[in-house]
């Protein structure tokens, strides 16, 4: 065996590489074995392994997926002559060794065009042109007429590329030569579900659903036989089917369709008619039809899957943002901003401190209909509680000590916009209820006004808490969160999704290059390494910081190790990354600092701060990025048995 894959099309088109009898690694990342420079395909796509008398095709959580034979797969075996479909690449693994004789012998082209005896175009060819075939047989013949409905089929075929309408016209076909009363191409999904299912009556569109035996169907895909039921009633095994006796079903046949010996759907066709039975003469030509069929259907299928993957990837180019990043869970909230944008309904953005709310709010302002419109920020938490309704909803002249003029508030002011509510968890319980009534109604009423006012605005918030929780405390009312929470975005943490720190690193370069008039500087990969060992508490916002001292303190063109902020040299460097002797002597005299004082206050943390001379939440800082939890722990168990045997002593 002599296993290789060949590439049919894409970046590497036409060419062939051979499979070593490892895993085979594909993806755009340049590591894989085949690397193939292609946006539409993951990093790490998809790995092929050996597996008896073929190769295990395994996804790799891919955002695309992976394809065998037009079918998405997360694991299965493929075989010779197989195809391997992911982005734009389609590949045939090829195991078994060519006949030399099937290559054939090469032609040689003569110059001299001797006298032809016919000449016709293409479309003149008799035997494609179903009119005159009928001329040649008798008019009568059901041969002609099986044979002018199979020609028909192979030309309609190859000219319609929608799935729909050309299941519609090979049903109308179907009709014109069998005596069926419904017909119902099914196409096959994954497990119990059918990636498509098209059903028709004669004469026109069902007028109620078509019922078909799930019995039937499932012995046609599962063993790919073709199935005739000349008499239902009468058959021993049919008549107890429930779904046939309900539909008074008195004759059916159903074939499969097969691409590449693999079954991918099949043909069911009945009627209630005993006068019309169908026949093993018609379950011939269904098949026949069913053989023209398979492939065009199944490339229709392909097509359709390949310009709904067009159409999200359209999106996500054209969705207005100033993320960054490109990791499936990113990826994924594009997904959801580029489908909510358009619509009113109020958004709850929920994630950590730092993880980019707001750029997610701005993003949904900036897609939607309403993006020449203002957008209006209200930070919650920082406004003090006496003057928050004031901003929100505004104020009358003398509506109280200060109030000179009337203002309008913030949520007035943004009217035919967005306003967006950052930490609405910090809202008073007292301005919840106006912000309900704002949801509902869409009305404010300003402090000391006698109206109400209508507003046209689309309310987004933003939260670093647990809402639910709050709720469940009584610290937020009920009825908003769930007026709030229609539609709920949850931003992922920077530790979630690492392999987008590279690119910010280098964007936040870019950017403070230019804001502080500095050449840019390239990352050193050990400093690289740091950055995604880190658990980046303060996320993206920690990590802009870090690469904007790093920045302006490096000494030279590139930024190293020593030039990161110290937290990030606190935790146990990553593999092959070997500290400088300066920052290994730091790290280890902060370790017995803390050891030292957390003993000497018997674990009282607050204690041990004071000692310290830093804030309480800086120790615990240092003590989760020295990773020093686990020897305080035993520390503590070891004292409290020491006190113990000295009681009992």
């Amino acid at each position: 065996m002599n296993p290789r894959l060949f590439c049919l099309s894409g970046p590497l088109r036409d060419s062939t590489f051979a499979l070593p009898s490892g895993e085979v690694p594909i993806g755009r990342d340049p590591s894989n074995l085949i690397a193939i420079s292609d946006p539409a395909l993951s990093r790490k796509h998809c790995l092929l392994l050996p597996n008896g008398a073929g190769y295990l095709v395994r996804d790799l959580d891919s955002r695309n997926g992976t394809y065998l034979n037009g079918v998405p797969v997360k694991e299965a075996v493929a075989h010779h002559g197989d195809q391997i479909s992911i982005g734009d690449s389609a590949f045939v693994l090829l195991l078994q060794e060519e006949d030399s004789d099937a290559l054939g012998t090469g032609v040689e082209f003569e110059d001299n065009l001797a006298q032809a005896t016919a000449q016709f175009r293409p479309q003149d060819v008799l035997y494609l042109q179903p009119d005159k075939i009928l001329h040649e047989l008798p008019g009568s013949s059901r041969l002609a007429l099986n044979l002018n409905a199979l020609l028909r089929i192979s030309r309609l075929v190859h000219q319609i590329r929608d799935l729909e309408q050309l299941q519609s016209q090979i049903l109308d076909l179907v009709f014109e030569v069998i005596p069926a009363e419904r017909g119902a191409i099914l196409l096959d999904g994954q497990g119990e579900r059918f990636a498509s299912v098209f059903a028709r009556q004669r004469g026109g569109e069902p007028t109620q659903p078509i019922r078909l035996s799930r019995t039937i169907v499932r012995k046609t895909l599962e063993e790919g036989l073709a199935v005739l039921g000349t008499d239902v009633m009468g058959s021993g095994g049919l008549n107890r089917v429930e779904s046939l006796i309900t539909a008074n079903v008195r004759s059916l046949l159903c074939v499969p369709l097969t691409v590449f010996q693999r079954t991918t759907g099949c043909i069911y066709l009945d009627t209630s008619n005993a006068s019309s039975r169908l026949d093993e003469e018609h379950l011939q030509l269904t098949a026949a039809i069913a053989g023209i069929s398979a492939v065009a259907l199944e490339n229709a299928r392909h097509c359709q899957r390949l310009e709904q993957e067009n159409l999200r990837l359209t999106t996500e180019i054209n969705l207005d943002h100033n993320m960054v990043g490109e990791s499936g869970r990113l990826r994924e909230m594009y997904r959801v901003i580029s489908r909510v944008a358009p619509t009113d309904s109020t958004v709850l953005i929920e994630g950590e401190s730092g993880t980019g709310k707001e750029l997610a709010a701005r993003a949904i302002h900036r897609n939607s209909p309403r993006a020449q419109r203002p957008f209006v920020t209200i930070n919650c938490a920082a406004i003090p509680e006496g003057l928050l309704e004031s901003e929100l909803f505004g104020h009358e002249r003398g509506s109280f000590t200060g109030a000179l003029a009337q203002k309008k508030g913030r949520l007035e002011a943004a009217n035919g916009g967005v306003v967006f509510l950052d930490e609405i968890g910090d809202l008073p319980l007292s301005l919840q209820v106006k912000l309900l009534r704002v949801l509902q109604e869409r009305e404010i009423d300003r402090v000391g006004g006698m109206r109400p006012i209508s507003v046209d605005i689309r309310i987004i918030a933003a939260t670093n808490k647990d809402l639910a929780a709050a709720v469940e405390a009584g610290e937020f009312r009920r009825d908003l969160y769930y007026r709030l929470k229609v539609v709920a975005l949850v931003m992922p943490a920077l530790r979630e999704r690492r392999e987008d720190i590279p690119l910010l690193a280098g964007h936040f370069v870019e950017k403070y290059s230019k804001n502080c008039a500095l050449q840019p500087k390239r990352i050193s990969p050990e400093a690289m390494a740091c950055l995604m060992n880190y658990e980046w508490p303060g996320n993206v916002r920690e990590l802009e910081h870090a690469v904007e001292s790093a920045l302006v303190l490096s000494p030279s063109d590139v930024i190293r190790i020593e030039d990161l902020p110290d937290a990030l040299l606190e935790r146990d460097l990553p593999p092959g990354v070997k500290a400088t002797q300066y920052h290994q002597a730091v790290r280890d005299l902060k370790r017995q600092l803390i050891l030292r004082a957390m003993a000497e206050a018997k674990g009282n943390y607050t204690e041990a701060a004071s000692a310290l001379g830093v804030h309480v939440n800086y120790l615990h800082r240092l003590i989760r990025n020295l990773d020093l939890r686990e020897e305080l722990r035993s520390a503590a168990v070891v004292r409290g048995n020491g006190r113990n045997s000295g009681s009992k002593s």
